[in-house]
């Protein structure tokens, strides 16, 4: 096979991805800015690049020499006139001289290879370290407005791409380079007219190549958006199963991804259709300008103006050259590809919180836990409705305070609020009296613990879960978590205790276990704040009665927010507000709220008759 008829089809490598497809398919331009921010990746492994750039240098070069040393052989086989012992001995010395090449030069492609690879695989360990590192300073709104599958692509296939331009296109760019530029002097050197002759016939066969090449990216290109489609179908179905069966839905799955995969058929078959013209039609312009460099150069050396030797040296130049060639438009294409993939990354290490942080924050040193609200207004962006409209609140230290109403009334927008995920349109939240915005977040966070609705936790052991609040903790301190949580029993009962992996988002316990860790959790950091998100709703009654108990004891002497669907767990607050439509409507305890009627005795009334029907039935 001919290196030019190689080049082309890897540039039409199917892509990684809907967006990595489309940019293989991109414009003619070249956006170098990225390509210049990636380089600059590269100094603090500037020994190993220039070791690798030199290898592909020296090696490049004695690939040329290899036409050369095949010459001297031929002439010394077939020299006519030359003594047998002579032309031996002339054919041995270029035998010698053709393996000493080779291995020469097999040295140099081994510190390619790994000078270069090192320096790739430094660059994305770095690029990748430094944009996670960089995600996980950004605010909390940053994430809600981009899809997780998106970061994680730019972290995974996008960095992948950056790292194939730094270790193997800056290879391909010296090596093709000097391949190219060297050979051409080389042809003009060994015979110009013949020269002449290959550089009318091997560009025409490169530019059809290019032209297969890029209709066969921009096919592949829609044949990976189509798949991705149908991945996501499936991905959806796979992961929300216990809904299709729930609802009887697998014919209609079934029917979506088949949908999907008809539509990638469809586009696979184009690219068929387009490879199987592709390939014999690259490889009639190959042979046939192959044919015409042999006939003539064959008249050249049967007028004894050109010898064989000289003849299959020119030929394997002549290969040499339009592999360069070709080589260098599956290049463009790589190129443009990782252009576009370091631009995404680069924006990502590019963006900034979007709160403000002091330059000379408060320190607090002793937090009391005094919690206010002051006129507190918010409204999310592309919403016209505010969340909360001039809301008051205030907790006194060691006071709990209760937050109820209706979905969609503002509860949880405001504990957001108070962990200054975003910062009020007007108005004031403060701890102890100083406005969240002066203080540092890191600071502000490290006093308040949050147990949410929905528990998150991460795929290591009970123990790396409960340590993610306090990482120095001693087991003991594991254990006293556990027991006030009401959840030492059962994770003892666990396979391997504490030591016992959770699954993907603690898939292997049940709701209720997820959410006594997440309390135990939250007691384990020991806070001035605590801030519950209806922390005992996934609990059955004995052990909700437990942990309300344990959790009634440690919430003495610190100040507790809680965010109650069900009323009857609040009913011992010191204050309850209720909130409807992002306002304050009534404050109060439980009694006075009970005995002035309005919407908490609705909402109260309207729960404990749900809960009675099932009982009554």
């Amino acid at each position: 096979m001919y290196p030019w008829l190689v080049a082309f089809p890897r540039s039409t490598r199917p892509s990684r991805g809907p967006r990595a497809a489309a940019l293989g398919d991109g414009g003619r331009r070249l956006d170098v800015a990225p390509l210049r921010r990636l380089a600059a990746l590269t100094r603090p492994y500037s020994g190993w690049l220039a070791v690798g750039i030199v290898s592909v240098a020296v090696a490049g070069a004695i690939g040329l020499a290899f036409p050369l040393v095949v010459r001297r052989l031929l002439d010394a086989a077939f020299s006519p006139g030359a003594a047998p012992a002579a032309a031996r001995q002339a054919l041995d010395r270029a035998m010698l001289l053709l393996v000493a090449l080779m291995l020469v030069q097999a040295g140099f492609n081994f510190l390619r290879t790994y000078s270069l690879g090192r320096v790739g695989e430094s660059v994305v360990a770095d690029l990748r370290k430094k944009v996670f590192g960089h995600l996980l300073d950004l605010d909390v709104p940053f994430f809600t407005s981009r899809q997780t599958g998106e970061l994680v692509s730019r972290l995974t296939a996008d960095v992948a791409t950056v790292q194939s331009a730094v270790s193997q296109a800056l290879a391909q760019v010296v090596n093709q380079g000097i391949t190219l530029l060297g050979g051409l002097v080389l042809l003009f050197v060994l015979e110009p007219r013949l020269t002449l002759v290959m550089l009318a016939v091997v560009p025409p066969v490169v530019v059809a190549g290019a032209v297969f090449g890029r209709g066969l990216r921009r096919v592949s290109a829609e044949f990976q958006d189509r798949l991705a489609a149908a991945s996501a179908a499936a991905e959806e179905a796979i992961g929300g199963v216990r809904v299709v069966k729930a609802f009887g839905a697998e014919d209609a799955e079934r029917r979506r991804y088949a949908a999907g995969i008809d539509a990638a058929f469809a586009a696979a078959l184009r690219r068929v259709r387009l490879r199987a013209l592709f390939v014999p039609a690259v490889l009639l312009c190959a042979f046939a300008g192959l044919g015409v460099v042999l006939w003539y150069g064959g008249r050249l050396a049967l007028a004894g103006q050109l010898s064989s030797g000289d003849l299959v040296a020119f030929l394997l130049l002549t290969m040499f050259v339009a592999g360069s060639l070709g080589t260098f438009t599956g290049l463009w294409a790589q190129l443009q590809e990782a252009s576009g993939a370091s631009k995404r990354v680069f924006e990502l290490l590019d963006a900034r919180p979007e709160l403000p942080v002091d330059p000379r924050p408060v320190r607090l040193g002793g937090v009391r836990g005094a919690v206010a609200l002051e006129e507190v207004s918010f409204t999310y962006p592309g919403r016209a409705t505010p969340a909360l409209d001039r809301v008051s609140l205030a907790a006194e230290p060691g006071s709990v305070v209760a937050v109820v109403g209706p979905s969609g009334a503002g509860k949880s927008t405001l504990l957001s609020l108070l962990m200054r995920f975003a910062d009020p349109d007007a108005g004031a939240v403060t701890l102890d009296g100083v406005d969240l915005r002066r203080l540092d977040p890191a600071e502000l966070r490290s006093h308040l613990a949050y147990v949410p609705q929905e528990t998150v936790l991460f795929s290591g052991t009970v123990a790396d879960n409960l340590r993610l609040a306090k990482p120095d903790a001693t087991d003991a301190e594991l254990r006293a978590a556990a027991e006030a949580a009401d959840a030492h029993e059962f994770i003892s009962a666990l396979p391997q205790g504490y030591d016992t992996p959770v699954g993907e988002r603690g898939v292997r316990l049940s709701g209720g276990q997820r959410q006594r860790i997440a309390i135990a959790r939250a007691l384990l950091r020991d806070p001035r704040v605590l801030l519950l998100d209806e922390a005992t709703s996934s609990l059955d009654g004995e052990s909700e009665a437990a942990v309300q108990r344990a959790l009634a004891r440690l919430m003495a002497g610190r100040t507790t927010v809680v965010v109650a669907h069900r009323l009857a767990t609040v009913a011992n607050a010191d204050r309850i507000y209720v909130l409807h439509d992002g306002r304050v409507v009534d404050v109060g305890a439980h009694g006075e709220l009970m005995a002035r009627g309005g919407l908490y005795r609705d909402l109260f009334a309207t729960q404990a008759q749900a809960q009675a029907a099932p009982a009554r039935g």
